[in-house]
């Protein structure tokens, strides 16, 4: 089946949703689905890449455990095992028609429309789970990865976890982001870094950031506002693999402005250079040659053209129906 092309964007024409494949255009929710109206949602972003040894998504399993481990925080029962979600995953993109995409699953509560509950208390509202996906090029600009992004500090305060637990990857804490990402676009910026509850710096809006000073990197630490990034834990462990010191501490703003290089992580940003934060330039101004050479080594495994470290399996090949899902790369 051919992907569907809406304005030069390719989508693919099929969807996954509750063990079953649809029509894009058959995917709807009704207007009073719980999550529209409360953010009960979680969801995942993950690439799936042309490699030199044909299509592959990019550290799939972990993602969707991160998933069903967002639901479980949020008690949603997906109904579906990891490997049924992966599965699902690789099945659609052969018939997307895509050999690259963005791939979108997503967990919701929905409406029972024989017996409608629209209250806030979701636990009487059943669980939806679809899978979608589309061509999506580089989030921050395709000069982004080369040249750097300008950015600066929100004034919005990152969530912190006794209110809305950060390591979930829910609908409800994009409304933040939403928020910082609206700030910088409208002050001239192309992302915003939120600073947590004490004052410490936390991530950008949908990415989480590293330093780098005299060799060593540095990221803040796993807690209370920070969301688990999986782009974040494949950074560490290709640094350490390349005799790079990687510190996981608390991160102050004013580092970010004596940093030597500050780059982006995630999925959609993958690994984006940052070259000045509130007009102050970092470092030279540009990429920096750490930031580069970690680049170098990432897009080196998504390529399959190099292992990852400990020669995990960080790529899961498309293939044909029937062939082995997942490789090293």
């Amino acid at each position: 089946m051919a992907e569907k092309d809406v304005n030069t964007m390719k989508i693919s024409p099929v969807v996954w949703k509750n063990g079953e494949v649809i029509k894009w255009d058959d995917a709807r929710v009704h207007v009073m689905t719980h999550a529209l109206h409360y953010g009960s949602s979680v969801f995942e972003g993950i690439r799936c890449y042309e490699t030199s040894q044909g299509s592959a998504v990019f550290r799939l399993t972990e993602h969707i455990q991160r998933l069903l481990n967002s639901a479980k925080i949020y008690r949603m029962d997906t109904r579906f095992t990891r490997d049924e979600i992966c599965n699902a995953t690789v099945d659609l993109i052969r018939e997307s028609g895509l050999e690259s995409c963005y791939i979108r699953p997503v967990v919701f509560r929905g409406l029972d429309e024989d017996k409608p509950s629209f209250g806030v208390y979701g636990l009487l509202n059943p669980i939806e789970t679809y899978i979608a996906m589309w061509q999506w090029g580089k989030y921050l600009g395709e000069e982004a990865l080369e040249n750097g992004i300008d950015v600066c500090v929100s004034s919005w305060t990152r969530i912190t976890s006794n209110s809305m637990p950060a390591m979930a990857k829910a609908g409800a804490n994009y409304m933040n982001s939403q928020l910082i990402k609206m700030e910088a676009k409208q002050l001239g910026f192309a992302e915003g870094i939120a600073l947590d509850d004490r004052g410490l710096v936390s991530e950008g809006s949908g990415e989480n950031i590293f330093l780098v000073n005299n060799g060593k990197l540095y990221t803040p630490a796993l807690g209370a506002s920070i969301l688990p990034g999986i782009t974040r834990d494949s950074i560490i462990q290709i640094a350490r693999e390349m005799g790079i010191e990687v510190i996981e501490t608390a991160v102050q703003r004013a580092a970010l402005y004596i940093a030597d290089e500050l780059f982006f992580t995630g999925t959609a940003a993958e690994i984006s250079p940052i070259r000045s934060v509130d007009h102050i330039k970092v470092g030279s101004g540009k990429r920096g040659p750490i930031t580069e050479a970690i680049q170098k080594e990432f897009f080196a495994i998504i390529d399959a053209t190099r292992p990852a470290p400990n020669n995990a399996p960080w790529l899961t090949f498309v293939g044909e129906a029937g062939e082995k899902k997942t490789a090293v790369a």
